[in-house]
């Protein structure tokens, strides 16, 4: 999956089956805020969300930031994901 930061639209864009799924964000310091989830319901795969949000948690790690998920589907995937909440802000309980 290649992943990419647009930057300009402050979201994290793939291509699924010709259209683009993304995930909204907004910077504010040393934290991304994770504020939303949009993938495309047809032709999409059943795995292909928690795959995506692997994939930009991956991206935000290695930027060596904290980050802060408000996306209902993120903040699940975080939930099921124990690995990813050190990646949570100091003092942050989801």
């Amino acid at each position: 999956m290649n992943v990419t930061d647009n930057s300009f639209l402050r979201q994290f864009e793939t291509e699924v089956e010709g259209e683009i799924a993304k995930i909204e964000y907004a910077q504010q310091e040393r934290k991304i805020f994770l504020t939303k989830l949009v993938v495309p319901k047809d032709n999409c795969p059943t795995d292909f969300s928690d795959a995506f949000i692997k994939e930009v948690l991956a991206i935000i790690a290695e930027r060596n930031v904290s980050m802060m998920p408000t996306s209902p589907e993120i903040v699940r995937f975080i939930r099921k994901n124990k690995r990813y909440r050190s990646m949570l802000p100091i003092g942050v309980r989801i």
